[in-house]
């Protein structure tokens, strides 16, 4: 929301310079306000239709993963386009639908195979993305300074170190104001939100420092600049286009380069990864898990004997119940011996990672023998990675 608060104000400050409005702070306000909650409403109403939309592609698709996924990468685009069209803010649009998504449960509620390949896929594109930003912006570098010292140096009411100079400048603005901000909201979270205080609450100055200069990205930064148009309505070239550019980009290289000096300095003799505490944080956390499970459980058990018609023999079911709830329960009554849980837990995960790689051998061998397809092979092969993969990240 933020960033693209940033967004929504810089394009009504470029159509101001374009003429196609007129500045005032009220009409200004206004016209925000209308913008931004049009494109709130739009990226919401675009989610729900997405969340409709699944629900009816399971019954048609039989839960196709790849049809579900690419209407998950087409979600921020759709309410980009559909916001715009209707002349609200696109930007935060497609901020609303992605938080929306996130708050609603729609992808919590989805297939399994879904989540799956959908959070595989959302992490290659975040990584390629901002590894594109910077890759164009590193390609650009060298025609941005050559093209800012030519015009600086053709301009006689610009003169070359007050660029330099405005990078210091806007850097330390930057600075000023993420601490500042940090510093006001830890003040305000210990007087007035004492029962749900905010996470920083507690940071110290130090570490209040390491949250401000550890935060500076540059991608938005340099997609905002570069969308500034070239030339004006008239035809005129946008004034002081190449000082924008030169400016951004100078202040996303000194931000990294700070970045690089100060960070280290600052983080200088600190744990930054209470690995003992994590760990009881997830312990605490599958204890309480498990127990919610072991009452799931129970009622499911007794909602089974009390139906007929499922014709379950009682023993078979006190059996698979006593087994899995077994497991639940040692993980619920880790919480007061942890090292003894953790131990049983570990132990218990090395016999089914032993045992998944036996199996795995053995499909390889049933393919290599003919006695199964490649298609059996491939789906055999793709839940024994699933549940290896699961059983490495409790390990890790």
């Amino acid at each position: 929301m933020n960033d693209a608060s940033g967004l929504v104000s810089l394009k009504f400050a470029v159509a101001v310079a374009m003429g196609t409005m007129v500045f005032t702070w009220g009409g200004a306000s206004v016209e925000f306000l209308k913008v931004a909650i049009g494109g709130l409403i739009a990226g919401v109403a675009v989610c729900w239709l997405y969340g409709k939309s699944l629900r009816i592609l399971s019954r048609w698709s039989g839960d196709d993963p790849a049809t579900q996924t690419v209407l998950l990468l087409l979600l921020p685009f759709a309410s980009y386009l559909i916001a715009e069209h209707l002349g609200v803010s696109g930007i935060l649009a497609a901020v609303a639908a992605g938080m929306t998504i996130t708050r609603s449960g729609i992808i919590r509620q989805a297939p399994l195979a879904m989540r799956l390949r959908a959070n595989s896929v959302w992490q290659m594109l975040e990584f390629v993305f901002n590894g594109m930003v910077f890759l164009m912006l590193g390609l650009q570098l060298p025609d941005i300074l050559q093209t800012s010292v030519d015009q600086a140096n053709a301009d006689p009411n610009v003169e070359l170190w007050m660029l330099f100079a405005d990078i210091g400048l806007v850097y330390l603005a930057l600075m000023l104001v993420r601490f500042g901000w940090l510093f006001i909201m830890q003040r305000f979270s210990k007087r007035l939100l004492k029962k749900k205080p905010l996470e920083f609450s507690n940071y110290s100055l130090r570490e209040l420092l390491i949250a401000s200069f550890a935060g500076v990205r540059g991608a938005i930064t340099l997609a905002g600049v570069l969308s500034i148009p070239l030339f004006l309505s008239n035809g005129d070239p946008f004034p002081a286009r190449y000082e924008l550019v030169f400016i951004a980009t100078g202040v996303i290289l000194f931000s990294l380069l700070v970045g690089v000096v100060i960070l280290p300095i600052l983080l200088r003799g600190i744990d930054t990864i209470d690995k003992g505490a994590h760990r009881r944080e997830l312990q605490n956390a599958r204890a309480v898990m498990a127990s919610v499970a072991i009452e799931s459980l129970h009622k499911m058990e007794a909602r089974l004997e009390k139906e007929s018609d499922q014709n379950i023999d009682p023993e078979l079911l006190k059996e698979v119940s006593l087994r899995v709830i077994g497991n639940l329960r040692r993980r619920a009554e880790g919480k007061n011996d942890l090292e003894h849980a953790l131990f049983a837990e570990n132990l218990e995960r090395r016999f089914r990672l032993t045992g998944l790689r036996a199996e795995r051998a053995e499909v390889y061998h049933l393919r290599a023998t003919q006695q199964i397809s490649n298609e059996t092979m491939q789906k055999l092969l793709h839940d024994l990675d699933l549940l290896e993969a699961l059983l490495i990240e409790k390990e890790e």
